[in-house]
């Protein structure tokens, strides 16, 4: 028998709801409220890049308009509601999740050491005890007051120093943790330090089967329909073969159900979800029609592919493409209305001259950018802007391009 089947509006509808974009964004954006949206999310992903403002800040913010970086700072360093470290890429977490990173520890423990031994030999492990013995006798540290082992600058993770890849392998292995950042750099303390005691005891931790059902438990209820590959590639703890075993076992006690989704292009697409995923997509209202701009790192389009599968839109970072061979630009910045993805906008924060630098945005295939769209798109940017802390939006001469044109 046929799967049942889940029109594209519907999964997108829900898909959006899951990610907190399908709601009026508005909350107080600190504090506890701060901490219900990421738990929300599951976790946020860091990025460096601050084009406009951080990958992590341009994300809450599109949830919580009344967000300042400040508020995750403080939930972060001060509360200790939260908790750093790798799922996909690097992430802030919340704590209640910390006992499950244990499976995550053994794992990178093991797989790291395999892989930077043969990169550096057993430079980088002969610098462990050194490096917790500096940690104990004078508290935090960053990588760079572990100094450099005599060689150059480092300039990328390519050619760290073993100290400092003694300081990612201890934290990626769970015996240090993150407990701020200055700038951007990781400043890492013991472990047993920074986090509860309550949740490092022998007794809170899991074992690898309950982390797995919490995992693929934990990544349905956040993308309300998947793959076993897109659950395992939530968190990047259980593998896709771990995933797969779940979701029969599931299946067969009647937990999840196969749905087929019927994807952008019109085609299906057969994927897990509760048994009355039908019904909540049913009872959701609609998105707001207000415009947004995303992050390029943000959760609804992290997954590329599922990003072109639902909403037709077909996205790409540039950071390392070089410019002249740039479709788009740089740093590219999706644009979400209601449930609708309507274009991309290429701009920066010009805090020399306190403005926000529109170079160019291109409207998707289909999208007519009307005046009242126009105005709704001034009215984001305004609070973006406030966002990058500058006074004023700019536009360049030319900035409007032909809908689905490059270049």
């Amino acid at each position: 028998m046929a799967p049942p089947r889940l029109s594209t509006s519907a999964a997108r509808r829900l898909f959006l709801h899951r990610h907190g974009l399908g709601e009026p964004p508005a909350g107080a954006g600190k504090g506890a409220d701060l901490l219900t949206v990421i738990r929300r999310l599951g976790f946020v992903q860091l990025d460096s890049v601050n084009t406009v403002a951080r990958a992590h800040d341009m994300i809450l913010f599109s949830r919580r308009p009344a967000y300042r970086p400040g508020h995750l700072t403080r939930l972060y360093e001060t509360d200790r509601a939260l908790f750093e470290h790798w799922t996909h890429d690097a992430a802030m977490i919340p704590m209640d999740f910390f006992p499950h990173w244990h499976l995550r520890f053994v794992r990178d423990a093991e797989r790291l050491k395999r892989r930077w031994r043969d990169w550096q030999g057993h430079r980088f492990d002969d610098q462990f005890e050194p490096v917790l013995h500096h940690i104990r006798d004078h508290g935090p540290v960053t990588s760079a007051d572990l100094g450099n082992d005599g060689q150059k600058r480092s300039t990328g993770w390519w050619d760290w120093h073993p100290s400092k890849t003694a300081l990612e392998y201890l934290w990626r292995s769970g015996t240090l943790s993150i407990v701020g950042r200055e700038g951007f750099r990781k400043v890492y303390d013991l472990t047993e330090r920074v986090i509860d005691a309550g949740l490092l005891a022998d007794h809170a931790r899991p074992g690898p089967e309950q982390t797995l059902d919490w995992a693929c438990t934990a990544a349905l209820d956040r993308l309300g329909f998947a793959t076993p590959g897109e659950l395992a590639a939530f968190w990047d703890i259980v593998t896709p073969a771990e995933a797969k075993a779940w979701c029969a076992a599931a299946q067969a006690r009647g937990e999840i159900v196969e749905v087929a989704i019927t994807c952008a292009d019109g085609s299906a697409r057969r994927v897990f979800a509760r048994p009355d995923i039908e019904e909540e997509a049913a009872r959701l209202g609609p998105a707001p029609g207000r415009l947004r701009v995303l992050s390029p790192f943000d959760p609804a389009l992290r997954d590329r592919a599922r990003a072109l599968r639902l909403f037709g839109f077909d996205y790409r970072i540039e950071i390392f493409v070089p410019a002249a061979k740039r479709k788009y630009g740089y740093y590219v910045f999706p644009l979400l209305e209601g449930e609708r993805m309507v274009g991309r906008i290429d701009m920066k924060a010009d805090r020399g001259r306190d403005r926000l630098h529109v170079t160019a945005l291109w409207p998707e295939r289909g999208v007519r950018w009307t005046g009242p769209r126009q105005a709704r798109l001034e009215a984001e940017l305004a609070r973006v802007a406030r966002l990058a802390g500058v006074a004023e939006v700019n536009f360049a001469d030319g900035w409007l391009r032909e809908p689905g044109s490059v270049g």
